[in-house]
């Protein structure tokens, strides 16, 4: 048998222009608008409603308060904080504009038609650079256009959301706005400083260059605390950017995007999802890089909102998950490096008597990580959430599953999660017959505090067996093996009903409307109770079906979990059906969502569903294709990546799949379902261990960097292309005459 033979077939900047974002109409609200960003920092760019003026929003992740707070509420203490907006005034009132978000490029391309002319533009956050670029074309009618810069008030977020709704929860009486922004220019660079009353600063800096006809504005922002040296770093960077030639700028930027994208490749014959699929990959290296910021509720792209931070029992941890089977693991160390790097921090936030073993994170934090976690058993209403971090860890070990890599498992992910695990050691008891209990704590958001709460009782099994494993994987010989041990044999059942299936908790049923599926982590994303095992396919149905009947405060995400559980079950038609959901309302048209205020996780989490019907690797098993839709004819994948260090590429034509290739990279076994019911050949340039031991599932061993293909028919290549495109879907994100979105208000007043 010759080498396998595996080519992605992919003119990349042809394929990704029909799934660009267009604009016929102007946006005029964070919503609706074109959106750019590096990892760290961010723009958004729209017409500046009321006004003759186009609108350019800056961000920057990492601004943030730092004020101390002994009640731990981020929100007003170390909220993150506005930094301001550049707008273009035009001669002309603005009458329309044509705007073009290539993918490809990273790039925001257009022209904004004016009654006295119009301005050509091209926009981007530069990938390497931490610097905004905006070059503008102005005709004769619009030659003395010009920017001017407005310096936001440094107020949290959610006490200007609070103000504003008259909401008097979301405000904090005693809150004081930190000092007016100072306004300065040294040599041709503009500065505006933004002094912080807690020490710190931030400074965005800008010049304009002009060339023949055109001008480029160039924008950087620092922050810095507790020195005050963010004025001469963000002076430093639009200098050092400044002095580079403009094409250079933009052939770099490009250069990293280039490498990017082509890290995996999927395409299925629905190409409105598949517009949406890689809108999302676009938004992620947009939000983060292996050093840069940790994404948090809104990624680069601050707006008012009540949520000014990172939220840990839920937000984070979705953000993260369509990196993993993407095979885009680089941006996934931006939250393990955060939590490594944050150890004191997470120490500190548990009470000192047991800071000497454990760690913890709440509800929410800013990037700092410092607030407060809950004792379990001392609460007895509101919100007692005590497995946040043990969850956040969960999205680091499918890390290092992907990776396989052991000195990562070694020094970072097991000293982590053995604190997360023992804070939950502290608060168990044993009843009369034995069986482990957990102290009262609460399911993130229900709202109602309960022994054995199913949310705990899942990561505490789950963070139970993963230290088991990670010990035998490293040799290592741990003092607590055996109470880790002692806990999986004698831990209580989770509870449960015939009537609704998993509880939230012991004695507390599933009673009203909730959108989180907390209370349902053992089937999703933790898979300890699965389809595949004996009598657990109905419990899950159960489950499932009880959260959705009660759909009044169900929201984004309430759909795209529903759709990744009934991918689990190899339900792909029902799968699609909950994600469709998304569509009907809760989507903008630039796929950015929005409850009470921007959330940024919601649609991440939807290209992870999306993962979940094309490819799924729990339990050491490999399965292709386990839940693609009937209306999915035809689907390709090349290199998404599988648990225990896997890559896989396979093609599916009219139902049928036609072939898999799995590549090892780091010569682990694994078991495989291919999804070929016919007889199959096989191709390898290798002595591959190949064992087929029923019901479609292989057993399989590569030796490191070698792969092996499952094919329909013979060879002597196979190509991966894209699937054919549906015409009058193409490019139906942005303000255009394919937008058929329309959003509805967040309706669900929590937090």
């Amino acid at each position: 048998m010759g080498p396998a033979n595996v080519k992605l077939n992919v003119d990349w900047p042809q394929f990704l222009a029909k799934h660009d974002l267009i604009w016929d109409r102007c946006p005029e609200k964070w919503e609706d608008s074109p959106y750019l960003g590096n990892g760290l920092m961010g723009a958004m760019l729209f017409k500046e409603p009321g006004k003759a003026a186009w609108h350019l929003e800056i961000y920057r992740s990492d601004v943030q308060d730092h004020r101390d707070d002994s009640h731990g509420s981020p929100g007003f203490s170390r909220a993150r904080l506005p930094i301001g907006h550049f707008l273009l005034f035009f001669e002309g009132n603005v009458t329309g504009c044509q705007m073009r978000l290539e993918l490809w490029n990273a790039e925001l391309n257009g022209t904004i038609f004016t009654d006295k002319g119009q301005v050509d533009i091209k926009a981007i956050v530069h990938s390497e650079e931490l610097a905004i670029l905006v070059e503008t074309k102005p005709d004769s009618g619009e030659k003395n256009c010009f920017w001017q810069w407005f310096a936001a008030e440094a107020v949290s977020p959610r006490q200007s959301y609070g103000l504003r709704h008259g909401d008097s929860t979301r405000t904090m009486a005693s809150y004081s706005p930190n000092p007016r922004s100072l306004f300065r220019q040294e040599e041709a660079i503009s500065l505006s400083v933004q002094p912080l009353s807690a020490g710190g600063q931030t400074a965005t800096a800008w010049i304009e260059k002009t060339t023949d006809d055109r001008r480029l504005l160039i924008v950087s922002v620092a922050h810095s605390y507790p020195q005050e040296i963010a004025d001469k770093d963000a002076w430093a960077t639009v200098k050092q950017v400044a002095a580079i030639a403009s094409e250079s700028l933009w052939e770099s930027h490009r250069h990293s995007w280039h490498e990017y994208y082509p890290l995996s490749f999927v395409s299925f014959s629905d190409t409105q999802l598949e517009s949406f699929y890689w809108i999302q990959m676009y938004k992620l290296f947009s939000a983060t890089r292996a050093d840069r910021a940790l994404i948090d509720n809104q990624g680069p792209w601050l707006d008012e909102t009540p949520w000014p931070y990172a939220t840990w029992n839920l937000n984070v941890q979705l953000s993260y998950w369509p990196l993993f089977a993407s095979n885009r693991l680089p941006l996934a160390q931006s939250l393990w490096r955060a939590l490594h790097s944050g150890l004191d921090s997470l120490i500190s936030n548990v009470a000192e008597p047991y800071r000497h073993d454990s760690a913890g994170i709440p509800t929410s934090t800013a990037l700092d990580l410092l607030a407060p976690v809950v004792v379990p058993g001392t609460v007895k209403s509101g919100f007692a959430e005590a497995g946040n971090l043990t969850w956040a860890l969960h999205d680091c070990w499918l890390y290092y599953r992907m990776t396989m890599d052991d000195s990562y498992l070694e020094e970072v992910l097991y000293p982590l999660l053995r604190r997360s695990i023992n804070y939950y050691l502290h608060f168990l008891y044993e009843d009369e017959e034995q069986r482990l209990h957990l102290l009262a704590t609460s399911s993130p958001e229900y709202g109602a505090v309960m022994e054995d709460c199913n949310y705990d009782l899942s990561l505490l099994r789950w963070g139970c067996e993963a230290l088991i494993y990670s010990c035998k994987r490293l040799g290592i010989r741990d003092e607590l093996l055996a109470r880790w041990g002692e806990v999986l044999e004698k831990l209580t059942e989770y509870p449960e009903n015939d009537s609704e299936g998993f509880l939230i908790g012991r004695d507390q049923s599933y009673e009203k409307s909730h959108r989180h599926y907390s209370h349902l982590l053992m089937i999703y994303p933790l898979y300890l109770i699965h389809a595949e095992q004996p009598g657990n396919r109905e419990r899950i149905e159960k489950s499932l079906l009880h959260w959705q009947s009660k759909p009044e405060y169900l929201e984004g995400y309430s759909c795209t979990g529903s759709a990744s559980i009934s991918a689990g079950l190899g339900d792909g038609d029902r799968a699609l059906a909950y994600l469709k959901r998304l569509w009907e309302g809760f989507l903008s048209p630039t796929t950015m969502y929005r409850e009470l205020g921007p959330v940024i996780e919601t649609p991440l989490s939807a290209a992870q569903s999306i993962h979940d019907m094309l490819l799924q690797s729990w339990g050491n098993t490999i399965r292709v294709f386990p839940a693609v839709p009937e209306a999915w004819k035809d689907a390709a994948i090349h290199d998404m990546c599988a648990e225990g260090g896997f890559l896989v590429s396979a093609v599916r034509k009219e139902g049928v799949t036609q072939f898999v290739r799995i590549k090892s990279l780091a010569g682990e076994p694994c078991l495989l379902r291919t999804g070929i019911s016919e007889s199959y050949q096989v191709v390898t340039g290798s002595k591959a261990q190949i064992e087929p031991i029923g019901e479609g599932l292989i057993r399989l061993q590569l030796l490191k960097g070698e792969e092996i293909v499952f094919a329909l028919g013979h060879g002597p290549e196979w190509t991966v292309d894209p699937c054919a495109p549906t015409a009058e879907a193409v490019n139906s994100y942005g303000l255009n005459a394919r937008t058929r979105i329309e959003r509805k208000h967040g309706r669900n007043p929590e937090l």
